[in-house]
């Protein structure tokens, strides 16, 4: 594979950091954002991402996932630094095993979009991180447990490394047979579509596990440009199974329009509706909580209004169950 930079790491090293950057590209007044919280948990996003926001509105769905707030400074019981247990999971450098027959990798962590509701925004990367080690432990690890069918990975985003970094974990992944399935979680078909160019179709097209991607989009605007139309497309005809996961978010996609507009448009590109995240109480997002309540009533709505298959599952992820709890 090439080692030239591609078209999708110059925009990631070209994306939005500096809050003042982000609000004056949007037309928006410079006290809109929060340096304070920008420092605890760094803004970054990018252009083609920042390009489907509507100039001047302060209640734009994608503007609200990325924009730094005062909110996020508050201390907000309930709400702490590792919501979902991940830690507890850490089984070897970057592995998480939490559910039976499938393995969680955190390949890194970076990120080509940071939302400001991330599960993982207190997450200790640079001590749990398996590509330090070239992936021996991780891989060990999968070698000694035979009951291990599918490979999830994550980050961080794993699609934020390079095709070199992931066809030396693949090439070695493939030597292990009771492993049937690759898991994908990625939010770049969405944000940097760029990212699914004809070298990383190459590379899906060699792998030869079955392959999933679950995508995360929160509302049907992500999903409205041609170039994301065209990743998606492309993903399809690698023969990768396309899921999508979203988050329930006020402010954001807490109606039935905006979640049935959602569904009707990840359907229309190929991408099924999977898994309506209640919010995971990490410290920084209580202003993004939806009730229980009041998801199971949109739920509820949803449901009249759609077919069965369009509605996304409720669930909240609870630390230490043994799967994604119902609600």
């Amino acid at each position: 594979m090439s080692s030239t930079v591609a078209v999708w790491q110059r925009e990631l090293a070209g994306a939005v950091r500096d809050p003042a950057t982000l609000v004056r590209l949007l037309n928006l007044p410079q006290d809109a954002v929060s340096v304070q919280a920008a420092q605890q948990f760094r803004l970054l996003v990018p252009h083609s991402y920042l390009a489907r926001m509507k100039s001047g509105d302060w209640h734009d769905p994608l503007l609200r996932q990325v924009l730094p707030l005062d909110e996020e400074l508050r201390v907000v019981e309930g709400f702490n630094h590792d919501p979902v247990g991940d830690q507890n999971a850490l089984v070897a450098d970057g592995v998480l095993h939490k559910y039976q027959g499938r393995v969680l990798l955190v390949t890194t962590g970076a990120c080509a979009v940071h939302c400001r509701y991330c599960f993982r925004r207190h997450f200790p990367y640079s001590e749990s991180n398996p590509v330090k080690g070239e992936w021996e432990s991780a891989l060990a690890y999968l070698r000694e447990h035979t009951d291990v069918r599918e490979v999830i990975l994550s980050g961080g985003d794993p699609l934020t490394l390079s095709d070199e970094r992931l066809a030396s974990f693949f090439s070695q992944l493939q030597h292990i047979p009771h492993v049937i399935r690759v898991r994908f979680h990625t939010r770049l078909p969405v944000v940097l579509p760029s990212r699914i160019d004809a070298g990383f179709q190459q590379l899906l097209a060699q792998l030869p596990q079955q392959k999933v991607m679950v995508i995360h989009a929160n509302h049907a605007q992500e999903l409205a440009a041609t170039d994301v139309h065209d990743a998606l497309a492309a993903l399809r005809a690698s023969g990768v199974t396309l899921l999508n996961q979203a988050v329930l978010l006020r402010g954001v996609n807490d109606t039935v329009d905006a979640q049935a507009d959602l569904s009707e448009s990840l359907f229309a590109q190929g991408v099924m509706p999977y898994y309506l995240h209640l919010l995971d109480r990490v410290a920084g997002a209580a202003h993004f909580e939806v009730t229980q309540a009041q998801a199971v009533q949109l739920l509820d709505a949803l449901r009249q209004r759609l077919p069965g298959f369009l509605v996304p599952k409720l669930v909240r992820e609870v630390a230490g169950e043994k799967a994604k709890m119902p609600v």
